[in-house]
């Protein structure tokens, strides 16, 4: 099974450390908890419910716009280059969540789940 302890730690260190300035914010900080430890549980993926998808969705964007604008210019800088790739990937698997879960929402009027797998970390072999 892939180790996606990094994504875990990333959620859960933003999530953590956001500032819960209102009802919204921390919504979204909760909702970020709640995959993290979703993925810690099943190992690959993570199921948002019907009335939760645009608050994820919102959160998983607020993640990929902090590693973004925050993150990975520290790692690369200091030449990480395993935590760049592991940034990378937050960065564009956090955007395709949200892309995906938004089309499902429009879709579904916000009626049914979504299943979320995540792709294969970076790193990982793939049969």
């Amino acid at each position: 099974m892939a180790d996606y302890g990094f994504y875990i730690a990333q959620l859960r260190f933003v999530a953590r450390t956001t500032d819960r300035v209102t009802p919204q914010v921390a919504e979204m900080m909760d909702e970020l908890a709640r995959i993290a430890s979703a993925i810690e549980a099943e190992g690959y993926a993570f199921t948002v419910p019907a009335g939760r998808l645009r608050v994820a969705g919102r959160a998983l964007a607020g993640v990929a716009g902090l590693m973004q604008k925050q993150i990975l210019p520290e790692v690369v800088a200091a030449g990480n280059t395993a935590g760049e790739a592991q940034v990378r990937w937050t960065i564009d698997t956090s955007m395709e969540a949200v892309a995906n879960m938004t089309v499902h929402a429009e879709l579904t009027g916000d009626g049914e789940d979504y299943r979320v797998i995540l792709p294969p970390p970076p790193g990982a072999k793939v049969n």
